[in-house]
């Protein structure tokens, strides 16, 4: 139960007699309701009220059924199908339109300064809470709805009068308020209830669910009929005050649950990402599994690759730039160097953590045969052939934009190392919100024969022989990497682009080949329980 389901309860318990004891000595409700007849027989007879026409008395007979009885007409008819609940000895029901002034005059000086109180000031909830402006009582006192210090408002236009938009005024320049015309007016006879008794009838379940509209969707607004007829439980007025007093304890306890509730709800709703997260700053630091030593060193997995790499120069499938390596080291000072060349720097700054001794840092760009960003096609209404993959899902895959089309002969203009291959790593290098998002291609997942990807997608294919794409895959989704993706992007605050060189130059923590293996499938063991 949140906090609005258990302030509803509790509003609901207060309003059927159960929230605070009954009194036998307190003086009957009604005592209470003869006195606001009497009231209002004074006020017709002072020409300050109509007489009101529909006013009727109801009471329990002796046989148990409720009856009411209109003093007009004289008229009596059992109403026990409208009698929602019982309530206790001493209390007394009563139609709303009966108990209180719906048309409340107000009278000031065109001089005065006066409070002004659009919806927009008025707060929702279960408190009588609004700010107001000041305005001369001359300019505001046509077209708007007018009330004095006491009076009860509240709105009569969805969806604000479901949201609690109600309030007794207080303390206002003059002791008038103006506000806009969605509010609905009542004024107390006589002092004769609690006003903050009404207003939590106001601001019950029990008023609000049961109105009838009028209007179009989204414009709707509570009809008078039902206000005016709605029958409402009516304690002794000093079990009234005992009410407001219970209630005015218990709610902020209740607003203190619902803060608290809010939070839990929170926390377990991203409990599951943070730890996802934890996991992965942990595997990329390398305290997720243990180190071990006979698998050896993540140099010795460098050096393979630069061999790998020469082998296929050799042979043709890869371009001559690819070995263009670096070397990364750690000097005697604990400093990191990069050497390129003849030329060395220093790069500790850029350095965001430290790695186990095995394990070594490395640029993007020397663990890949190949980084590029997609290309733009010509579309064809031909629709045989490869799909545009687009819009990397980060934990999710990979969607193919099944409107996006290429024919054989586009395809053939491409260049076939720029057709996807499994393990590849595609990167949204393009947007706002999404950029840096990743997926993993995988032709199982594409009911097409060939799939290429479009211009806002970059593709970094690794040396699947010693850098599992995977690995790769976890460590750039990591905290580490996704919070300085847009630091080290171009573009504008609208649009962000990863320029491919950026791309290439990105630092990764790579640890020997084994312990890749291990660190894969030790956060898919703790993805498998996360997910139950």
């Amino acid at each position: 139960m949140n906090g609005k389901q258990l302030k509803n309860s509790i509003l609901q318990w207060a309003i059927q007699g159960k929230l605070v004891p009954q009194d036998p000595n307190d003086e009957p409700a009604s005592v209470l309701l003869e006195r606001i007849r009497a009231e209002k027989a004074r006020l017709v007879k002072e020409k300050k009220i109509k007489k009101d026409k529909n006013e009727s008395i109801i009471y329990r007979g002796d046989d148990n059924s409720y009856y009411e009885k209109f003093l007009a007409t004289g008229e009596v008819k059992c109403i026990d199908e409208e009698i929602p609940f019982e309530i206790p000895k001493g209390w007394e029901w009563a139609r709303f339109g009966n108990i209180v002034n719906h048309s409340p005059q107000v009278i000031c000086e065109d001089n005065f300064e006066v409070a002004f109180m659009p919806m927009a000031l008025i707060d929702a909830g279960y408190r009588s809470s609004y700010t107001f402006e000041k305005r001369y009582w001359r300019n505001v006192k046509s077209g708007f709805t007018k009330m004095q210090k006491g009076d009860i408002a509240y709105a009569k236009i969805t969806p604000c009068f479901q949201n609690r938009k109600s309030f007794i005024l207080g303390d206002v320049p003059s002791n008038i308020a103006t506000a806009t015309t969605e509010l609905n007016v009542i004024r107390i006879y006589a002092d004769t209830f609690a006003r903050w008794y009404l207003l939590y009838i106001l601001k019950s379940d029990f008023f609000i669910k049961e109105a009838k509209y009028k209007g179009t969707a989204g414009q709707q607004r509570v009809l008078s009929d039902y206000v005016k007829s709605k029958l409402l439980p009516i304690p002794p007025r000093k079990e009234q005050d005992r009410i407001c007093d219970k209630l005015q304890e218990v709610l902020p306890i209740v607003d203190n649950y619902d803060k608290f509730q809010s939070e839990l709800n929170s926390l377990n709703s991203t409990i599951g990402e943070r730890l996802k997260k934890t996991i992965l700053q942990e595997a990329i630091q390398g305290k997720l599994v243990p180190q071990i030593s006979e698998e050896g060193t993540a140099r010795e997995l460098l050096e393979q690759i630069r061999q790998e790499k020469q082998k296929l120069v050799k042979e043709g499938k890869l371009r001559k730039s690819v070995l263009s390596d670096s070397v990364i080291y750690k000097g005697d000072d604990n400093k990191y160097f990069e050497k390129n060349g003849n030329t060395e720097m220093n790069i500790t700054d850029e350095i965001p953590f430290e790695i186990p001794d095995s394990w070594s840092w490395v640029r993007l760009n020397d663990i890949c045969s190949y980084i590029q960003r997609g290309k733009s096609p010509k579309y064809s209404l031909i629709k045989k052939y490869p799909v545009v993959a687009q819009k990397c899902n980060q934990w999710s895959g990979f969607s193919i934009d099944k409107a996006q089309f290429i024919d054989p002969d586009t395809l053939s203009s491409y260049g076939e190392e720029r057709i996807l291959q499994d393990g590849d790593l595609m990167w949204n290098s393009t947007g706002l919100g999404t950029l840096g998002r990743m997926a993993i291609y995988c032709s199982t997942l594409n009911p097409y024969e060939l799939a290429v990807a479009d211009s806002h997608v970059t593709v970094i294919r690794a040396m699947k022989k010693f850098v599992l794409p995977q690995y790769l895959y976890y460590y750039f989704t990591s905290n580490t990497v996704q919070s300085v993706i847009e630091d080290k992007s171009d573009g504008s605050t609208k649009q962000k682009e990863l320029a491919t060189a950026t791309v290439k130059t990105y630092l990764v923590p790579i640890p020997p080949l084994m312990e890749q293996s291990r660190i894969i499938s030790k956060i898919e063991q703790l993805a498998s329980i996360m997910r139950g």
